[in-house]
């Protein structure tokens, strides 16, 4: 007994927290707060939220929270919130903070693993936006196997400039075409001005509609909430709804361990495959995996792409942008092609209870639609993806497919120590048609976080050499990102990886029919030029970014610290 009733049953957690007459500290620090003994006698729910005001990603945050927390005390809980970090890709790009992303995927999930186990919650909610946010709530719940949820804060509203949607791919993509005479200072600041209008992720099938898709795939949100674009007049009920379900699942127990299975994860590979989405879904998902005991290798996503078609027609390699995906018919629309074609487990459960066969089969599609096809009739026969391997990368490497139709290309390679070298001679129009730009030394531990390359190949794009370049690199890419771009290689440069032994003008060959990346030079040679490699002074020697050079694993297991 408590001094003010008996102990809820599912305060499996809490009640070491809250009950009992040597609890009467605890109790009136939580008074101090403003919960009641009525409060304090319920389950206590986290409310983690990513909230900053250096992106319209999770500018939503707060309003939301509120929601999930009316949702929490409607169902019989108590909520309590709390906030975390979170690092702006699209601010950051071609910075040096572009180098704190990948980071704080990992400050980010001990951060909620910490609050959670610091206050002995019996279960959570998660609310997340912008790209690192998303894997780092799943890593958190996967570590922690409370009953809880993830809950997406949904997509931008497309921009509009001269009558076309814009998303800020046009915008990266607008800065190359400045470079190269083809619009204006004007031009590029009327475009900047509109494509983000607003609270939500960036609009395309970028990294963070990517995972917040492959969240519905395996299991850990409600699917159809997360669609639900950022300032669509629905989304506040589905926070709503999100914290009623949290309630639920801590009622019965429902924990992450039974929904994130190996088939679940096959799924959240075939939904990112089948929308073309980013080459981030791989770094990702490997690191969820190996957080949750699931045996899951890099290969795994050559072999479930390479039978899964591409069936949505999103950017940045189709025409249309996420929120015309939620108006198509949403994520179901996905599912029910999938399902149909026998590549994905339709028994696999969602922590709402239903399989992905109900989802498929509760689709409400708008009559007309073309943003996805039929799984016969698809876009592309085989998935967004390809695993790579060869002399230059033994630990495999990822290349994006959609959005670009090249699967070969030899050429003399054009070395860069860092993104902004390459990216200054990309402004100096001095990358030529047929080069291999090489950018090293960004990989986990080499830049360290992995930079993405937008800015560089957004802005070859824009030149007019994306169908005439190709770009490798031990760092990662945007979700924005399209053309012949080759990422994640491993091992990367600073620990020795071939990489870091290729010399200009060495032909490099791109050849993803045999699956295969390398530079045409002999064993012996490679050898020799490895013998005479010593590894670079590490750009930083104290603080955060140290402390994660000297713990980050490759790329090709996803990234995690150790």
């Amino acid at each position: 007994m408590t001094p003010y009733g008996k102990t809820h049953p599912a305060k499996r957690h809490s009640a070491a927290l809250t009950d009992g007459v040597d609890r009467a500290p605890a109790r009136a620090m939580l008074k101090g707060v403003g919960f009641t003994d009525a409060d304090l006698a319920k389950p206590l729910i986290g409310v983690a939220t990513t909230w900053i005001e250096t992106m319209p990603c999770n500018l939503n945050h707060r309003l939301l929270a509120g929601y999930v927390k009316q949702g929490i005390r409607r169902a019989g809980g108590t909520p309590i919130e709390f906030n975390t970090i979170a690092i702006s890709d699209g601010v950051t790009m071609g910075t040096v903070g572009m180098r704190a992303s990948l980071v704080s995927r990992e400050v980010i999930a001990d951060s909620i693993e910490l609050v959670a186990r610091g206050h002995l919650f019996d279960g959570l909610v998660c609310i997340v936006g912008c790209d690192k946010t998303i894997p780092a709530a799943v890593m958190a719940l996967a570590r922690l196997d409370l009953p809880a949820l993830v809950f997406y804060s949904g997509s931008i509203e497309a921009g509009r400039y001269r009558g076309a949607d814009v998303t800020i791919q046009d915008v990266f993509e607008a800065v190359g075409s400045h470079a190269a005479g083809k619009i204006s200072d004007r031009e590029v600041h009327a475009l900047e001005s509109v494509a983000c209008p607003g609270a939500g992720a960036c609009g395309g099938h970028f990294t963070a509609n990517t995972m917040a898709t492959a969240l519905d795939f395996l299991g850990v949100s409600a699917p159809g909430l997360n669609e639900i674009p950022a300032n669509h007049p629905g989304k506040p009920q589905a926070a709503v709804l999100a914290g009623e379900l949290a309630m639920r699942l801590v009622e019965e127990d429902t924990r992450p361990s039974q929904v994130l299975t190996r088939a679940a994860f096959e799924n959240a590979i075939a939904a990112i495959a089948a929308t073309g989405g980013s080459t981030n879904g791989v770094l990702h998902l490997l690191a969820i995996a190996a957080e949750a005991g699931i045996p899951l290798e890099i290969d795994d996503f050559d072999t479930i792409s390479s039978r899964t078609p591409i069936v949505a027609d999103i950017k940045p390699g189709g025409r249309y942008v996420a929120t015309d995906l939620f108006k198509a018919g949403g994520v179901a629309l996905v599912a029910r092609e999938l399902v149909r074609a026998g590549v994905v487990d339709e028994n696999a459960k969602a922590v709402d209870g239903r399989t992905l066969r109900q989802v498929a089969d509760g689709v409400h599609e708008r009559p007309g639609q073309d943003v996805v096809v039929s799984w016969d009739e698809p876009l592309k026969p085989t998935g967004g993806l390809a695993i790579l391997r060869g002399n230059l990368a033994p630990d495999g490497c990822v290349v994006k497919l959609a959005g670009q139709e090249r699967l070969h290309h030899r050429g003399p390679a054009r070395v860069f120590d860092s993104e902004e070298a390459c990216f200054a001679a990309v402004k100096a129009r001095t990358i030529e048609p047929g080069d291999v730009v090489v950018i090293r030394y960004e990989g986990p531990a080499g830049g360290p976080g992995m930079r993405e390359m937008l800015h560089v190949t957004a802005s070859l794009v824009g030149e007019g050499l994306g169908d005439e370049v190709a770009l490798i690199t031990d760092g990662r890419f945007s979700g924005a990102t399209h053309g012949l771009m080759v990422g994640h290689i491993a091992p990367e440069a600073f620990r020795g990886g071939p990489i870091a032994h290729v010399r200009d003008g060495d032909s490099i060959v791109i050849d993803v029919e045999a699956r295969e990346l390398n530079v045409e030079v002999s064993d012996e040679e490679l050898a020799r030029r490895a013998a005479e490699w010593a590894q670079p002074e590490p750009r930083y020697t104290s603080g955060v970014f140290a402390k994660y050079a000297a713990t980050v694993g490759s790329a090709s297991q996803g990234a995690r610290t150790e």
